[in-house]
């Protein structure tokens, strides 16, 4: 399902073009995003916040090292895995990365599934004092010798109308929520409500993939038997020799949980790679239901496939094709 054009519609004829090619875990995003890159001269910008950083390239399914050399590839493998990387942080990367882009001529294409990497692009994103150096060891250092629940109570007495919006089991948001708080002395809710940084200067189109679910769960199988076989088992036990906190974000990385209990002898790796497959899959109706709810372009510059994208399957031609069509239709205006 796909827009048609009408140039009445569009807000600013001036502002230049980007694509964002959006949509769940499995659903081909970046194979699809390769595909446009390689016909219309584009530089594909990475907006899946697990594939930022250097480490676990296999269990984040980073595009390979083939694909990255035959079309430009931005913002993957940047960050160590002792860093965060928030929608701030990347909002800046990626409006660093649009105008270099576009000043190049090129085409801008951002590609991947977390939602709130987008809605900072497109809607702008509160203006949040960065925490001080020694809030932030302080709510590491709780999260590390008490507990993501035992921060969470803490922060639902100083902060409610934050702590109601998170999971206690969540260490990385409620580290988040407590630094902030501990430097500011007041809650992220607060700032989320005050001053807001503006939405990105550029027209969008999206291509948003939607498959059926239970096409994703088929391919997040296989998916994660690939990822064993190719070593996804060693890139963990790697990771984890460098003793990464709870609370580093790649310890929460699709499979990285799982795969850390099977080597810590608390599961079979067979109840692993099915145990991640399930946690996936909920994951993936997260996604779906966000991006389902939000409105990331006009109706007429959203183009929409129940479909996966794949170079093995069926009809794929037909859809990048038509994706590629529908781009043209708007950047040839």
């Amino acid at each position: 399902m796909c827009g048609s054009l009408d140039q009445s519609n569009l807000k600013n004829k001036k502002l230049p073009w980007a694509v964002l090619v959006a949509g769940p875990t499995c659903s081909g995003k970046s194979y699809l995003s390769l595909k446009i890159a390689q016909a219309l001269n584009g530089t594909i910008i990475n907006a899946d916040a697990m594939q930022c950083y250097k480490d676990l390239r296999i269990i984040t399914t980073r595009p390979s090292i083939e694909d990255e050399a035959s079309a430009p590839h931005r913002l993957y493998g940047v960050l160590p895995w002792d860093q965060t990387g928030n929608a701030g942080w990347w909002r800046e990367q990626a409006l660093s990365e649009l105008e270099q882009v576009s000043s190049q001529k090129r085409l801008p294409i951002l590609c991947g599934g977390t939602g709130m990497y987008f809605h900072s692009l497109i809607h702008g994103i509160a203006l949040i004092p960065e925490p001080s150096a020694d809030a932030r060891a302080e709510a590491r250092r709780s999260i590390e010798t008490k507990g993501s629940p035992f921060v969470y109570e803490l922060l639902s007495q100083v902060d409610p109308q934050t702590a109601q919006t998170l999971n206690p089991t969540d260490s990385q948001r409620v580290a988040r929520a407590w630094e902030v708080w501990l430097s500011t002395g007041k809650g992220l809710k607060f700032w989320q409500q005050e001053a807001h940084l503006p939405g990105a200067a550029y027209n969008f189109i999206v291509i948003r993939l939607a498959p059926e679910r239970a096409l994703l769960k088929e391919a997040v199988a296989e998916r994660f038997t690939a990822m064993v076989d190719e070593g996804a088992v060693e890139e963990v036990a790697n990771f984890l020799k460098a003793d990464p906190p709870v609370q580093a974000p790649l310890r929460r990385a699709l499979g990285v949980p799982e795969f850390v209990a099977y080597l810590s002898g608390e599961i079979t790796l067979v109840e692993a790679i099915d145990n991640a497959v399930r946690n996936t899959q909920r994951y993936i109706k997260r996604q779906e239901t966000w991006f389902s709810n939000r409105v990331l372009a006009p109706s007429v510059q959203v183009c929409i496939f129940n479909s996966r994208i794949d170079k093995n399957l069926k009809f794929s031609e037909s859809f990048i094709e038509k994706s590629i069509s529908f781009i043209n239709s708007f950047i040839d205006v």
